[in-house]
C-alpha cells in the first residue's frame, strides 16, 4: 500500500534513518562474515550451508539458548558471540556482518531483516519474506533502493528445476491461455481454529520470551501440558515455542503463510502477475479468532496485461467441518488415466488442456491426460538452471555473479508474499477485498490497516546503531 512520509517513518524504515556506511571491501577471495538471527529449526540449515561454503560466523541470536550449539559446535565458529536479543548483536557487531539470515517465526522477520538491508548487509529471509502485506512492500523498496545488497527468501524449490520445466510447457502451448491454477496443501500440521490458551506458564532459564514475542503485542508465556500435541519424538509442543506458534495470529501466518511460497511459487514465476485486483475467502470452518481457521478457501483474480489474459488463483488448506480435506474436484483428464490428485500439488486449467504439478516444490509438472503428454513430448529448454538455492546466494554475495543471481530475492519475493498475505487479510476481514494496481485495497479502505502492524515499541528495525 502507498505511505506517505510520516508513515513510512513509522514503519521504521531505517534506510533514510542516517545509518553510517559501511565499507565493503572484501575481496573474491576473503571469506565473507555471516550472522544469524534464528539458528534452530531451519536456522540450522543456514548454518550448515553456510559453514559448508566457507563463510565466517562472527555473531549470532536466538531466544533459546538450547541451539546456540548449531553454530559454536562447528570448526572454526566457536569464538562467535552468542545473543538472545537480534537487536544487541546488532548493536555491538553490526560493523563485522557481511551476510544475515534471519529464520524466526514469521512476526520477526521483518525488522532485522529491514535492519540489515538498510545497512548494506546482504540477507537471507526465511518464507514467507514478512507477516503482513506493508512489510513485505517496505522491504520491497528497500532492496530496490540499496544497489549493493545481495537478498534472497527461503522458497529453496525456486532453484529446482519443476517450475521451469512448467514454464517451459506454458510458454510453449501446452495448455494454452492459462486461465485458473488449484493449489492444496496437507497443511495445516499445528492447530489452528482455536482460542489464545486460558492459562500461563513460567518461562524456561534457556527463553528470552520478551524477545521471543519482539513486535508483537505482549502476552504470557505458556508452555506445554498433558494434553499438547507431540513432536515426532514424543516432546510436547506447547501453543507457541517451538512449532505451533505457525497458527497463532500475531505469530505466524498458518498454512498460507507457510507454504504457499513453496506451493505457489511456479504461479509468480510463469505469470509475473503484480498485485492481485480481488482476494476472497470462499470458504472457512469460521472466523479468524487467536489462530487461523482449521481450513479455508480463497480466491484471488489478476488482472490481464499486454502479454496475457486475467486469471484466477485458488488456495485450498485444511479441512472441512466434516474432516474432509480442501481440495480441487478431480479432473476428468486424470481420472481416465486411473489417477487421483495427490496431496499437496497444483492444477493448472488452460483453455487448450491442463496440467497437473505433483508435491510443495514444483515437482513433476506433467499435462494430463497422459495421451496428451506424449503427444505434445518435451517443450524448448527456456531458462536457465540454478546452481542451487544457497550457492546462488552466496556467489552472487561474493560478486561472482549479478545481485540478481539471486532469483527468489526481495524484488521477486516481496510482492509474491504480499500477495499471499492478502489471502490471510481478506480471512481476517472475513469478506472479499478488491484493490487497485498499486495494492491499495479501494473496496474498504478501514482494511488497509490490517495491512500493518505498528511494532511494540523498541522492537522495529533499528533506527540508530551505534
Amino acid at each position: 500500500m502507498k505511505m506517505n512520509r510520516k508513515q513510512f517513518v513509522k514503519a521504521g524504515a531505517v534506510a533514510a534513518a542516517g545509518f553510517p556506511a559501511i565499507a565493503r571491501a572484501r575481496g573474491l577471495n576473503e571469506r565473507l562474515q555471516v550472522a544469524f538471527v534464528g539458528v534452530g529449526g531451519k536456522g540450522r540449515t543456514h548454518t550448515v550451508e553456510s559453514h559448508k561454503a566457507g563463510l565466517q560466523c562472527v555473531a549470532f541470536a536466538d531466544v533459546d539458548m538450547r541451539a546456540w550449539h548449531n553454530v559454536i559446535s562447528k570448526d572454526g565458529w566457536r569464538d562467535a558471540t552468542g545473543h538472545t536479543d537480534w537487536r544487541e548483536m546488532f548493536n555491538q557487531q553490526y560493523r563485522d556482518i557481511d551476510v544475515l539470515f534471519v529464520a524466526t517465526p514469521d512476526h520477526s522477520h521483518f525488522a532485522p531483516s529491514m535492519t540489515a538491508v538498510s545497512l548494506g548487509i546482504h540477507c537471507y529471509t526465511e518464507k514467507p519474506l514478512t507477516w503482513s502485506v506493508r512489510e513485505a512492500q517496505l522491504l520491497t523498496k528497500a532492496y530496490e533502493k540499496k544497489r549493493d545488497v545481495v537478498t534472497q527468501m527461503g522458497n529453496q524449490g525456486h532453484a529446482m528445476n519443476g517450475w521451469r520445466s512448467a514454464y517451459e510447457l506454458v510458454k510453449g502451448g501446452a495448455i494454452g491461455e492459462v486461465k485458473e491454477f488449484h493449489t492444496w496443501t496437507n497443511r495445516p500440521i499445528w492447530p489452528q481454529g482455536g482460542e489464545m490458551p486460558d492459562y500461563t506458564s513460567s518461562v524456561p532459564d534457556y527463553l528470552n520470551w520478551d524477545a521471543w514475542i519482539g513486535s508483537a503485542a505482549a502476552r504470557p508465556f505458556a508452555g506445554p501440558t498433558e494434553d499438547s500435541p507431540r513432536a515426532k519424538d514424543g516432546t510436547p509442543r506447547g501453543p507457541y515455542h517451538p512449532f505451533n506458534w505457525r497458527g497463532v495470529v500475531d505469530f505466524g501466518s498458518g498454512a498460507l503463510g507457510d507454504m504457499a511460497c513453496h506451493t505457489t511459487d511456479g504461479i509468480y514465476a510463469i505469470m509475473n502477475p503484480g498485485y492481485a485486483a480481488s482476494a476472497e475467502p470462499l470458504e472457512m470452518t469460521g472466523p479468524v479468532t487467536d489462530q487461523y481457521p482449521a481450513g479455508m478457501v480463497v480466491k484471488n483474480t489478476y488482472r490481464a496485461t499486454k502479454d496475457r489474459p486475467g486469471f484466477a488463483t485458488y488456495w485450498y488448506e485444511g479441512k472441512d467441518d466434516a474432516g474432509n480435506p480442501f481440495m480441487p474436484e478431480e479432473p476428468e483428464e486424470l481420472t481416465r488415466d486411473g489417477l487421483r490428485l495427490p496431496r499437496t500439488g497444483n492444477l493448472i486449467i488452460g483453455s487448450a488442456g491442463k496440467m497437473l504439478v505433483e508435491g510443495d516444490y514444483w515437482n513433476s509438472p506433467r499435462v494430463i491426460p497422459e495421451t496428451k503428454r506424449r503427444e505434445f513430448g518435451r517443450p524448448e529448454v527456456l531458462l536457465e538452471r540454478s546452481p542451487g538455492h544457497h550457492e546462488e546466494f552466496f556467489m552472487a554475495c561474493r560478486g561472482e555473479k549479478p545481485r540478481e543471481f539471486s532469483q527468489s530475492n526481495f524484488s521477486y519475493s516481496g510482492p509474491m508474499t504480499a500477495n499471499i498475505q492478502l489471502g490471510n487479510l481478506c480471512a481476517r476481514a472475513g469478506k472479499k477485498l478488491e484493490l487497485n494496481e498499486a495494492g491499495e485495497i479501494v473496496s474498504d479502505p478501514k482494511i488497509n490497516e490490517l495491512a500493518w502492524r505498528e511494532p511494540r515499541e523498541g522492537w522495529g528495525p533499528l533506527k540508530s546503531v551505534v
